[in-house]
């Protein structure tokens, strides 16, 4: 029945109490729709039981939405795993490219099934398809294999990498890896055992320092005693830990939506939403099991103990686990939307590893990070507004990423200014812009706290403890009593098992609402969106959730002082071994010992010696980092013209891996010396054609002009980039003719500072010839696919003769040259250079 909708959307009860006619038409139409939304609800819960019946099943259960074969199965290594690598099937319409880097998506085993990764066609595997890129998934079955550890896996993941990287040997690249939620961590691990399998690393809502920020989740541990409970919770499982019980954790944060909200949208929405609501929970309902001792590990160090961001892990084989190994850029994606893993966590590495940029420079890391505004845990994997805009850029600019400097870099996607401009790809409306940030902004997020660390020391202290005396004392007994056929009984009688287990058509009564549901859908009599009983009911909605939030911000905030004056109590942290007068920090920060501070100065020495060495490329990578310097960022518009001019230049032997550690290296050596680095440049141009110098310096222009207007400080950069280009290229004519030149005129000798701008022949209007317009079209070279323009060689290394005018550096420069440098050194298996 179709009512008329065009009443005023707020109900005006004053005038429909004195029609009583009217008001009894208007509820009597609510009611008939409320009775049918009931019996459509009802039905779809039906379903919803024999979904997850169905899910129970399968063989291999996962809610991947692409096509896939399998390539490798973990149950065939020396140490076997539930885990299994397959590759993605591209669709026809959009081949793969097999010179592209491949993407390994890996998802987590945190209570649920996998393919949450490929939910849908805008997700991770979605966009790095759409990209061109090949793309394999990570998956696992839902029992573990007997025995299983958590070192298994991170052994099995890198035994799948290596595999894709084998399969791909002409690509660009090492494989790209994105790690979502507990995959993170667990991929972060690997990386730090075996650096040399990994290009760049994309952690997506991964909790990695687990002490950090102000989640209430966080005091659980704390407040139950330590993780005898998961000990116990393991015991009552044979030995099998439910992922159930996580999936409830996660459900007991927001009260509201797993109580009310979330049924209630079902219920209001129920003629349309029920599709959506069946997906969701295949993937939400299909919970998985992990073995007694992968869990207690993960308890034990990372929930409780926080020993990975400390660098405190060690492998059963004596290597330990350094997130400071990894050579490849960690792209860290959160959310402040996320109450499972907020930035803090997803953040709190960084602070915990590292004191200052130096620090990190000094052993060579690339670090970006992108927050989100508002999305939710799940959505950072699932939801298609994140999908199409940050999980297609960073696949569309994962090899910019891969090249980035060591340091810290934020990355903010915003909408393209000018995405239909010419020049500019088709359908881009994102445009990425990665800028230079530090590790002050990093712990203004996380913002650390030593007493905070003194009580969850305390805390992980207490669970050791605690621990021990069940083990000792309780264990046996549990052990004795559980056998594999009481836990399989037990196993339906979890709360959020029996909700699936309860209503499905094994009921008596399911057939008749079904049968009902059916009538109802021919039948159907939606109620007018202006009916005062269907607003009152949204209104009462909003105050059952609104109800439920104060409670859940009661019980959090209760929480967190029952912790805070627990564990802040003299005589706890004295029985955990923390001293009043102590002023040592609760655990070691692994950058303070001596053999790191002579490692750092090692390898300053070492990298002062190359400001004069290098060639046309080199030279070229220190005007651009140098001019881009002053702005702070750079964007994908630099990053697109600047793959357009210096593509066809490289030859067939390009090799991306050398062509990353030339770019590193010489973005060190800025930040080390600028002004002897720029001043260099000149020398480092000794040999080279001076038509060759000349186009060069036409296409840094083109590429610092493709960014949009140039700021003053820009300008004058890059006139001083042109002044050193324009001296190289008089000193290679000098060269190549000299006996035109006499020696009253010959500047060959000359060597112009950084910063001056005089020895440079002027327009009319007193600016470069070449930069007169950074952005307009210069004139040279003409096109991108020039073919006359110089080949850029990456390889090649020469020394150039230092500049006989040295600039007399500042106090402040002698300090930062002294500051230490990155490693120039080879990673073995266990992380340590040779």
């Amino acid at each position: 029945m179709n009512r008329d909708t065009t009443t005023s959307p707020t109900a005006d009860w004053g005038q429909l109490l004195w029609d009583p006619l009217r008001l009894s038409a208007m509820a009597s139409e609510y009611a008939v729709d409320a009775w049918q939304r009931s019996i459509l609800y009802a039905d779809v819960r039906r379903q919803r039981g024999n979904q997850y019946q169905e899910h129970l099943q399968e063989q291999t259960p996962n809610v991947l939405d692409f096509a896939s074969e399998v390539i490798m199965s973990g149950l065939d290594l020396p140490q076997p795993v539930n885990y299994g690598l397959v590759r993605i099937l591209p669709p026809a319409d959009t081949p793969s490219d097999p010179h592209k880097r491949p993407f390994v998506v890996v998802d987590p085993r945190a209570g649920h099934g996998p393919g949450i990764g490929g939910f849908k066609p805008d997700s991770e595997v979605g966009a790095a398809l759409k990209a061109g890129h090949p793309c394999y998934f990570v998956g696992f079955l839902p029992d573990p294999v007997p025995g299983q550890t958590v070192e298994d896996v991170m052994r099995a993941e890198a035994a799948f990498v290596r595999k894709v990287g084998e399969l791909h040997p002409d690509s660009r690249g090492k494989p790209a890896v994105i790690g979502n939620c507990q995959a993170g961590w667990q991929i972060l691990m690997a990386a730090a055992v075996w650096p040399e399998l990994f290009g760049p690393i994309i952690v997506a809502g991964a909790p990695l320092s687990y002490w950090a920020g102000d989640m209430p989740m966080r005091y659980a541990g704390g407040l139950t005693g330590g993780s005898w409970l998961t000990a116990l919770t393991s015991d009552l499982g044979a030995g099998r830990f439910d992922g159930a019980w996580l999936v409830q954790n996660f459900e007991n944060l927001d009260p509201a939506n797993t109580l009310w909200s979330k049924q209630y949208n079902l219920y209001a929405k129920v003629d349309t939403e029920g599709p959506r609501h069946l997906q969701f929970e295949k993937y939400w309902g299909g919970h998985v099991f992990l073995n007694d001792v992968e869990m207690q590990y993960i308890v034990d160090n990372l929930f409780i103990g926080n020993k990975l961001s400390t660098a405190q892990l060690v492998t059963s084989d004596g290597v330990r686990i350094d997130l400071r190994n990894i050579r490849s850029p960690i792209v860290v994606f959160c959310s402040y939307g996320d109450n499972i893993t907020p930035p803090p966590q997803a953040l709190g590495w960084i602070t915990d590893l590292y004191r200052n940029d130096l620090d990190v420079m000094g052993h060579d890391q690339t670090i970006v990070y992108a927050t989100h505004d508002s999305i939710g845990h799940l959505g950072i994997f699932v939801s298609g507004s994140v999908g199409r805009k940050e999980h297609q850029e960073f696949a569309a600019n994962i090899d910019a990423i891969d090249v980035l400097p060591a340091g810290i870099h934020r990355m903010l996607v915003d909408e393209n200014p000018d995405g239909s401009q010419e020049g500019e790809p088709t359908g881009n409306a994102y445009l990425t812009r990665i800028q230079r940030s530090n590790i002050d902004e990093v712990r203004e997020i996380v913002r650390p706290d030593p007493e905070n660390d003194r009580r969850f020391a305390a805390v992980a202290r207490i669970s050791e403890v605690n621990l021990a005396c069940y083990r000792s004392f309780v264990q046996p007994w549990m052990r004795a009593l559980v056998t594999d056929q009481g836990a399989k009984w037990l196993e339906p009688l979890h709360p959020l098992r029996m909700g699936y287990e309860l209503w499905s058509d094994r009921h008596p009564l399911a057939a008749a609402v079904h049968e009902a549901a059916q009538h109802v859908r021919d039948h159907r009599q939606p109620v007018s969106e202006a009916n005062p009983f269907l607003q009152l009911q949204a209104q009462f909605s909003t105050a059952v959730e609104q109800m439920l939030d104060q409670f859940r911000d009661c019980r959090d905030q209760i929480y967190a002082q029952a912790f805070d004056t627990l564990y802040s109590l003299p005589l706890v942290q004295a029985m955990t071994g923390q001293s009043l007068h102590d002023d040592a920090p609760p655990r070691p920060h692994p950058s303070e010992t001596p053999e790191h501070r002579q490692y750092l100065a090692q390898e300053l020495t070492r990298l002062e010696a190359d400001i004069h060495s290098g060639g046309l490329a080199e030279a070229v990578i220190r005007a651009l980092f140098f001019v881009l310097a002053a702005r702070g960022e750079a964007d994908g518009r630099h990053f697109r013209h600047a793959e357009q001019l210096v593509r066809p230049r490289l030859g067939s032997d390009f090799d991306m891996q050398v062509f990353r550690h030339l770019v590193r290296r010489q973005a060190l050596l800025m930040r080390l010396d600028e002004d002897a680095t720029v001043s260099a440049i000149p020398g480092l141009l000794n040999g080279i054609a001076p038509d060759d110098i000349r186009q060069v310096a036409g296409m840094i222009v083109q590429v610092i002009g493709s960014g949009g207007v140039l700021s003053a400080q820009e300008q004058t950069r890059l006139e001083q980039v042109s002044t050193l280009f324009e001296q190289a290229e008089r000193q290679a004519q000098a060269a190549s003719a000299p006996a035109v030149i006499s020696p009253a005129t010959d500047t060959s000798a000359t060597v112009v500072d950084a910063k001056s701008t005089t020895a440079m022949p002027r327009s009319a209007s007193g600016t470069s010839a070449a930069v007169e317009d950074a952005n307009a079209a210069p004139a040279m070279p003409s096109s991108a696919s020039d073919t006359s323009a110089p080949a850029i060689n990456t390889t090649s290394k020469t020394s150039s003769p230092k500049p006989k005018a040295p600039q007399k550096k500042t106090a402040t420069q002698k300090t930062v040259s002294k500051t230490p440098a990155a490693p120039r050194t080879s990673q073995t298996r266990r992380g340590k250079g040779k």
